[in-house]
């Protein structure tokens, strides 16, 4: 199981799996589907590419870009307990110091 830290976000991003994100998703009450997923792997390329967490506006936008424009919701109705505190968490990303609700 990767280190975490006091508040359940990862120390190192660099050891997320997609078996750890069912885990942390279970944990919460969130059984991830396609749409999740979804947002999951946007956010981890976007790790990848730029070593930062995205801000939820981007996730936001990249949903709305398949889902269509009734979406702007939906990352909010994926994790309903917030964009830092379950997407962030289960993306296996650090937790992030400011963020954009979009």
């Amino acid at each position: 199981m990767p280190l975490l830290d006091a508040e359940g976000y990862l120390v190192d991003p660099r050891e997320w799996t997609e078996e750890f994100a069912v885990i942390l998703a279970r944990r919460e009450g969130i059984e991830l589907g396609p749409d999740h997923w979804d947002a999951i792997r946007f956010m981890r390329r976007y790790w990848e590419e730029h070593q930062l967490t995205p801000d939820a506006r981007f996730v936001i936008w990249h949903l709305k870009e398949r889902l269509g424009p009734d979406s702007r919701n939906r990352l909010f109705e994926l994790f309903p307990y917030g964009y830092p505190g379950q997407a962030c968490k289960i993306a296996g990303m650090k937790r992030p110091r400011a963020w954009s609700t979009g």
